[in-house]
């Protein structure tokens, strides 16, 4: 009888369970708040409705719908940002103090702006530098001159402008382009080459007096990447690893030497290149027990199949199949080929909206563009590699140029905050992409993309409960409710 008796209160208090879980996510009677952004329109990040919720019908199949489960949850999310380099520190240096907060509150503010909460930096120079770099004296194997001076003038001052206007705290992670020269095959900091054995030591150390010196400067380290784009020989900074090189390299020196100078819980991203090659790498790095266990994931690029009209999502979605305890982030995008005329091109915002949705639909925790801003030139740039940014800066009228890539990030960025998680999510025609996350204030977030040429009405549908929305042609909303 007492068996009965505790199985019983075991169901109950399962349904009673069950009730308070499902009424967490109800929106029953509740409204949703649309933000639109749409091309050949005036609507950047607008409120554009405000909508009420009533009971679902069954959808037919001529109705357009955006299913939102929020019983199935997924990853959590790390945050989303850009890179602060020589270049865009370069380039706000030159503003005016009134533009300088304009541009600090565009980005870091989340009233205001669309409250960037993570931040990627470069280890010495990368082609985003006006020159290339180091933090030592050719030829100083010990590192005694080792010194973070350079930085002192642009880089730091933003860094720390830039994290005081997140709230005084941002995810910020760094990356190096290249060892110094002497420590490379090709004795050239440019232009690929590999790192030399009797460097793996001191350069595994590099790292660690980095992390040290930028923390003494009061600008937290979250994390590192062991090398940006390893399998590309660039005619700017750049080293090559093979798989198993940087396998070994992780390993053998930088997990060891990081754990050995107190730095085991700064976090490790290996690969930090293109979606092609991904699953190969992270076969070869995450099956190693021994390199794995220094590896918090992997940051990927976007730059190799754009133009080819395949991006590979699907291989984001192959290694979070096959290693779902290591997390993805994507740690560099850009527009490339700069031309000023192109400055309000739409299909570069809904590049950026399209990869964001598929990148997180495929398991990305976090997503950070390359240069938060460049200048009317789409530098300064030593290599001549000129790119776009969200904002560009005219030197010449001091004026911020702001781009419908802007726009778009702003739409996850300014709603989705750190540690929500990604909910179920699926869109009945091709003409949309949508991706959801709840965030932990209970409030949950929906980005809808119409990738057409046409206004689309569409029913979104969460639980028992739907309402029904416009979007514009060749637009992005965000809804909150």
């Amino acid at each position: 009888m007492k068996r009965i008796t505790s199985i019983i209160v075991l169901l109950v208090s399962f349904f009673v369970f069950s009730q308070q879980k499902s009424s967490l996510y109800s929106t029953k009677n509740k409204s949703v708040t649309v933000y639109t952004t749409a091309e050949s329109s005036s609507l950047r990040l607008s409120k554009t409705d405000n909508l009420t919720f009533s009971e679902l019908k069954q959808p037919t199949e001529r109705q357009i719908c955006v299913f939102v489960n929020p019983d199935k949850t997924f990853q959590s999310f790390l945050g989303i940002g850009g890179a602060i380099t020589d270049a865009t520190a370069e380039v706000f240096a030159k503003l005016s103090n009134e533009k300088q907060q304009e541009f600090l509150n565009a980005y870091y503010n989340k009233e205001s702006g669309i409250g960037y909460t993570l931040m990627r930096t470069t280890i010495h120079s990368s082609d985003f530098s006006s020159t290339s770099y180091t933090y030592i004296d050719e030829g100083d194997t010990a590192l005694k001159t080792f010194s973070i001076e350079h930085d002192r003038k642009y880089r730091i001052p933003l860094l720390k402008k830039a994290i005081a206007a997140a709230g005084g705290k941002i995810t910020l992670f760094a990356s190096p382009w290249s060892p110094p020269a002497f420590m490379k095959s090709n004795n050239d900091i440019l232009k690929g080459g590999t790192l030399l054995p009797d460097y793996f030591q001191p350069w595994a150390t590099y790292y660690t007096k980095f992390v040290k010196a930028y923390e003494k400067e009061g600008i937290p380290i979250w994390g590192i990447s062991l090398e940006n784009e390893p399998m590309a020989v660039q005619k700017w900074e750049s080293c090559v690893y093979t798989a198993e090189a940087e396998r070994d390299f992780l390993k053998n020196y930088l997990g060891p030497t990081m754990k050995k100078e107190g730095l085991g819980d700064k976090n490790i991203i290996v690969w930090d290149h293109n979606r092609d090659l991904m699953l190969q790498r992270a076969n070869v790095i995450f099956s190693d027990p021994e390199a794995a266990k220094y590896a918090w994931g992997m940051g990927f690029h976007w730059y190799e199949t754009w133009a080819g009209g395949n991006q590979m999502f699907e291989n984001v979605g192959k290694v979070h199949a096959a290693y779902p305890n290591k997390n993805l982030l994507f740690t560099e995008g850009c527009i490339e080929k700069f031309d000023a005329k192109n400055y309000q091109l739409w299909a570069n915002g809904e590049r950026y909206g399209s990869s964001m949705i598929h990148d997180f639909n495929n398991g990305t925790v976090g997503w950070t563009d390359w240069n938060i801003l460049l200048d009317e030139n789409g530098g300064p740039n030593h290599a001549g590699n000129f790119c776009f940014a969200p904002i560009h800066a005219d030197s010449k009228t001091g004026e911020l140029i702001y781009t419908p890539s802007y726009y778009y990030i702003g739409h996850f960025s300014k709603f989705i905050r750190p540690e929500a998680k990604r909910v179920s999510t699926a869109v009945s025609r091709s003409s949309l992409l949508s991706t959801s996350f709840l965030n932990k204030d209970g409030k949950m977030i929906t980005v809808v993309m119409n990738e057409s040429d046409a206004t689309v009405i569409y029913n979104l549908c969460v639980g028992t409960q739907a309402t029904q929305i416009t979007i514009l042609p060749n637009a992005i909303q965000t809804l909150v409710y």
